[in-house]
């Protein structure tokens, strides 16, 4: 998949078939759009292209409540390249964006930097300055620009559409299996694996890494979980991890991912760690005793290995 910024490309030859969106979890809800549109492109011989953003626009209009992030922006480079799409552009969104107006959006993006001659997005979708933008304003642009306008209906017969908003709460309730169905995939955080005070390996007997998870993404609620731990490589390891506060040793004021990688001796520090949940195996708690929780982890790790028994 060629990744292109705005203002660094010239326009596709044959055309593009476009969509446009923040794609933040690239989930099940999203796939069925993308394939959609890599099966439009296909029967005009056009380019599958994605629309999206260097941020999410919500950090930029209304920072005091812009949502976790479900993928970083490599991550859903790297789901999109996997969904057949030809072409990402990669649009900055600062204020100046904000208050772009559909109309402006449409000219110097679809038009100007893609050469759409066709564009598929949710029938729901809105976009541009005060979200003014939708199906029945790109249809009239299409008109005057010369690209189709095709409105996906959302699922009619789902109880409730999968959405990006609807994942976040699963991942924050800690329920990683729901969170899972409708992404189609485990939900997995990135970061550096850092020092931290030791405890694990010197104290508790079980080494753990230690994720750097960068601000603004999403975590699981605090709990232990069974999932898997993935090396720059490609190779990955079946892990006990803890999202949470050491509330045994204090209160740490910010969450902690700390994977404890079953069957593995090594140095991972300086790595570039990817962590994925499976299963919740229970809530975080406070212990009397270091002895109490060292027991605790030796069932953990073992009820980790049984739910990851064949993955």
């Amino acid at each position: 998949m060629q990744v292109l910024r705005l203002g660094e490309s010239d326009p596709p030859r044959q055309g593009a078939a476009v969509t446009i969106g923040a794609y933040d979890g690239v989930h099940l809800g999203h796939r069925h759009l993308l394939a959609r549109l890599t099966t439009q492109a296909a029967a005009r011989s056009l380019d599958a292209a994605v629309v999206t953003f260097d941020r999410h626009p919500a950090t930029v209009v209304r920072p005091e409540s812009a949502p976790l992030l479900l993928t970083d922006l490599d991550q859903k480079l790297e789901l999109l390249a996997g969904c057949g799409i030809d072409v990402t552009l990669l649009v900055p969104f600062d204020r100046d964006r904000a208050d772009e107006t559909a109309e402006e959006f449409v000219g110097e993006v679809l038009v100007g930097t893609l050469a759409a001659r066709l564009v598929v997005v949710g029938e729901d979708f809105h976009f541009g300055h005060g979200r003014k933008g939708n199906v029945a304003l790109l249809t009239e642009l299409g008109r005057q620009y010369g690209f189709e306008v095709e409105g996906v209906p959302l699922d009619a017969d789902a109880a409730a559409p999968v959405s990006s908003t609807r994942i976040r709460r699963l991942v924050a309730a800690g329920d990683v299996v729901g969170a899972a169905s409708l992404l189609g995939r485990p939900h997995e955080v990135r970061g550096e694996v850092v020092h931290g005070d030791g405890r694990g390996a010197a104290e508790l007997g079980y080494p753990t890494a230690n994720v750097a998870v960068p601000d603004g993404v999403a975590l699981p609620g605090l709990g232990i979980y069974a999932g898997h731990y993935r090396h720059p490589d490609g190779s990955r390891h079946p892990a006990a991890i803890s999202v949470g506060r050491r509330p045994t040793f204090y209160e740490a004021a910010n969450p902690l991912v700390e994977a404890h990688l079953l069957d593995f001796d090594g140095d991972l520090y300086g790595q570039e760690a990817r962590v994925s949940f499976t299963a919740r195996l229970r809530e975080e708690r406070r212990f009397d005793s270091v002895g109490e929780l060292i027991a605790q982890m030796g069932r953990d790790v073992a009820a980790a290995r049984a739910a990851l028994a064949g993955t």
